[in-house]
């Protein structure tokens, strides 16, 4: 990967939707050549999808809250489980106290709380601690 792979990547993180002619411009490729890059980028797994970002609040997703799952058992055999449940955007095995760690949108508290009551449903599970997000000051794309 080199500097244009790598400016590519960064303009893309900023808008997956734009015009390959304007990505072409602002590395100084044709569109054709920035067309086969991101092509060869995507063959090799560096870009693994093109996504829309969306406001979770304008969409009735604006409690945000990261939970740390705790395990009387081996969390790694339990993805499918932590997939059944549609709220959570992200579950990570971790190293520390806790076994894993997921990252659930919901609208409302209330909805949380029903997160959290299918979360100790998982076999293995033996208890959460859950972080709600008042704000968040900034998301940034992946440094390159």
């Amino acid at each position: 990967m080199d500097d244009i792979d790598r400016a590519l990547i960064q303009r893309l993180q900023e808008d997956a939707g734009q015009p390959y002619a304007a990505l072409a411009a602002s590395v100084g490729l044709s569109a054709g050549a920035t067309h086969e890059r991101v092509r060869k980028l995507r063959e090799r797994g560096v870009i693994r999808r093109t996504t829309v970002e969306v406001d979770p609040a304008a969409v009735g997703s604006g409690v945000l809250a990261y939970v740390m799952v705790d395990s009387s058992a081996w969390m790694g055999d339990s993805r499918a489980a932590f997939e059944d449940i549609a709220e959570i955007q992200e579950a990570h095995i971790i190293a520390g106290s806790a076994s894993v760690m997921v990252k659930v949108r919901t609208a409302t508290t209330e909805q949380l709380q029903d997160v959290l009551r299918r979360l100790y449903a998982i076999d293995g599970v033996s208890g959460t601690q859950a972080t709600v997000v008042l704000e968040t000051f900034f998301e940034r794309p992946l440094p390159l």
